[in-house]
């Protein structure tokens, strides 16, 4: 009778523990619609996903252990509002869809967010309300390359990953050229980059391109350049001489002296290191020819000249 008893009392509170914890599994879990997960075990995961704000516990890493090892990467969790066990058991089943987004490099910042609202179908506003928010400048704070980014994603995670991913490349490559990054210096390069970025008809002519910019400042010569022309919303729009003479913005290097004080566009590391090592010429002037490249001249007469070939 008394093992009975004894039974009877164990049975009881195994199936308490049991209710409880269908009943703690069946609560309603906040969540993004698309998480994270970190590569690690599962207490580093649990760790992490507790410190981005969700309320996780001991509980939920002892169930995990039962249900298998998160996912690494985005996970598709595909609701806002979710139960607990679903969501530990999306954590271990779920990938999220991946969409391909490429920034060419001499693109701006504000057809970039364009791209991004259309193709991921997020809102433009939001998207360049947080830009404005993190990036430490209006423009040239990308890194061109395709990115291959969450379906789901919200619009500030985005923008954050694509600046945090950006100042982590822009690190390396300084690291690497100057042993430290400066990032006032470094933005000053970015913006005589984007104008041989928007200028050059290939990498080639970069080293070139970057040379008539220096020697051009070096005269005290303004750099009259249509490329910086074509900033923000005007990235593919044709420059005319009604532009050029009604466009008062500091882009405009026909009306003032100097590189502008912010990047044209996002540029490559190709013309970054352009601008950083420009090539040694006496070039004051070039024009696109009929072949598409450029003729570069150490005169105004013979500038003229190409002109009138490429022309003709």
């Amino acid at each position: 009778m008394k093992k009975l008893i004894i039974v009877e009392y164990v049975f009881e509170i195994v199936l308490i523990i049991i209710l409880s914890f269908i009943y703690y599994l069946s609560q309603p879990i906040k969540t993004q619609k698309v998480v994270f997960i970190p590569k690690g075990g599962i207490n580093k995961i649990i760790t992490y996903l507790y410190n981005k704000g969700y309320n996780l516990s001991k509980i939920d890493s002892l169930t995990l252990r039962f249900i298998g090892k998160p996912q690494n990467g985005w996970v598709d969790i595909g609701s806002t509002k979710i139960l607990r066990g679903d969501f530990l058991y999306k954590l271990t089943t779920a990938k999220s869809a991946l969409q391909k987004v490429t920034l060419i490099p001499g693109e701006t910042t504000f057809i970039f967010l364009n791209q991004l609202s259309k193709n991921l179908n997020l809102n433009r506003t939001k998207l360049q309300f947080y830009y404005n928010k993190y990036a430490p400048m209006p423009e040239g704070v990308f890194v061109p390359e395709t990115y291959s980014i969450p379906v789901g994603i919200t619009e500030k995670t985005i923008i954050k990953i694509l600046l945090n991913n950006s100042k982590k490349e822009r690190k390396q490559f300084s690291n690497k050229v100057f042993g430290t990054y400066d990032e006032k210096k470094w933005f000053k390069y970015v913006a005589i980059a984007s104008i041989i970025q928007k200028e050059s008809a290939n990498n080639k002519e970069m080293p070139i391109v970057s040379s008539v910019i220096y020697n051009r400042l070096k005269k005290g010569m303004k750099l009259q350049m249509d490329g910086t022309l074509n900033y923000g919303k005007y990235s593919h729009v044709k420059i005319t001489a009604k532009r050029i003479k009604e466009d008062t913005s500091f882009y405009n290097t026909y009306m003032y002296k100097g590189i502008p004080k912010y990047p044209v566009c996002n540029v490559s590391f190709e013309a970054i290191r352009s601008a950083i090592f420009p090539k040694k010429t006496n070039y004051l002037y070039f024009v696109k020819s009929k072949k598409g490249t450029h003729n570069f001249s150490c005169n105004y007469s013979t500038h003229l000249h190409n002109i009138d070939d490429a022309t003709k």
